[in-house]
């Protein structure tokens, strides 16, 4: 054992130690399919006019540590109720790191257990990573074979391990569907003053429902969205609401100046001109539901219903798919390793009618 691998035993955490890391592939030279990226650039007039914008910003000082500015166009311009303020983050993956962190405790006193944080699963990873990272536990519930929220056994889950945590994704990832509202209800209210209900509503520009007008209905609500799939993945720049009491404990761990201004500048810029993003999101549903169709139609292919940006899929072999769309400079996501409930399952991104024809057609010779 050298040096440096002795080092690394010593000191980084086994945990740690035993789990790859969050894998993304080159996409150079690729349709890029796999990561649910809106295909579509702002105009060329807007372009140029964010161009300036971004050129004017000050690159020598640090970002106003309130966000003030871009925070009320979020709440005035995205459905936050009136007397609720918006905490920010890089991205939903940090407001989640942010959330684990606020309610792991550890067991470290007497008689002290874990925290919990829970969610229905398949789910998104950092659900899972980021309480792990965290030290907390998580706990999987499985959903339906149907991918429906099995409500008696997270209501059963949730008097069993008492989470501080659940998060509801709205609709879900990697499956692509809207859980029923009522049974999303039912547990938020099962969890009562005892723990905190996330519903993480990422690809709400799509599903066109939300929970965010009902956060005055329930206190131990939260729910959390990104600009990242209404077309500004590379900004990074995720947004979360709740009562403003929990928001002033999360504010506490959330790092300073954790959006830089570029991205200020732009989510700023993005949200006077959010008619252009809302008009692409539609051009996206018109083609999932044209996508969809084309691929019920193949011989072997199980379609998913989707209310997000993606289409989930079961087909004959996905090993086999996804290596052979990758041949042929097609890029999906494999969902077959992820869960059992997923065997033999893909997904792939709805983009332009051309990249989608490209999708079709390399799929079609796949079978």
């Amino acid at each position: 054992m050298t040096a440096i691998d002795k080092l690394i035993e010593n000191t980084i955490r086994d945990d740690v130690r035993a789990i790859g890391s969050y894998h993304v592939p080159d996409a150079s030279g690729y349709i890029k399919l796999d990561a649910m990226e809106n295909p579509y650039e702002l105009p060329e007039e807007l372009r140029a006019e964010l161009g300036q914008r971004l050129a004017d910003a000050a690159l020598n000082r640090y970002p106003m540590a309130s966000y003030a500015t871009l925070k009320a166009k979020i709440c005035s311009s995205l459905g936050v109720p009136a007397g609720y303020d918006v905490l920010l983050g890089n991205g939903s993956d940090e407001l989640i790191s942010i959330m684990a962190t606020a309610v792991a405790r550890q067991g470290r006193e007497a008689g002290q257990r874990r925290a919990v944080i829970m969610a229905p699963t398949p789910a998104f990873i950092m659900f899972s990573r980021s309480a792990q990272f965290a030290g907390a536990d998580f706990v999987g519930v499985p959903v339906k074979a149907d991918f429906s929220l099995d409500l008696q056994a997270m209501l059963a889950a949730i008097e069993q391990h008492r989470p501080s945590l659940v998060f509801l994704a709205y609709p879900n990832n990697p499956t692509g569907n809207l859980f029923d509202a009522d049974d999303m209800a039912a547990i938020i209210r099962a969890l009562g003053d005892t723990g905190i209900a996330v519903v993480d509503e990422a690809y709400q520009p799509f599903a066109r429902k939300s929970f965010m007008g009902r956060l005055p209905e329930f206190p131990n609500l939260v729910v959390m969205r990104t600009l990242s799939k209404l077309g500004l993945a590379g900004i990074r720049l995720g947004y979360l609401s709740g009562d403003p009491k929990l928001l002033e404990q999360f504010e506490k761990v959330r790092p300073p100046y954790n959006v830089n201004v570029l991205t200020q500048v732009a989510a700023e810029f993005a949200l006077d001109h959010l008619d252009v993003l809302d008009a692409q999101a539609g051009l996206l549903n018109d083609e999932r539901t044209r996508l969809a169709a084309e691929l019920a139609a193949l011989p072997g292919v199980e379609v998913f219903p989707s209310a997000a940006n993606f289409i989930s899929l079961r087909v004959p072999d996905a090993d086999k798919t996804c290596s052979e769309l990758r041949a042929g400079k097609v890029l999906i996501k494999n969902l077959s390793r992820m869960d059992k409930l997923l065997a033999n399952c893909i997904r792939v991104t709805v983009s332009t009618p051309e990249e989608n024809t490209a999708f079709l057609n390399a799929l079609k010779a796949s079978l």
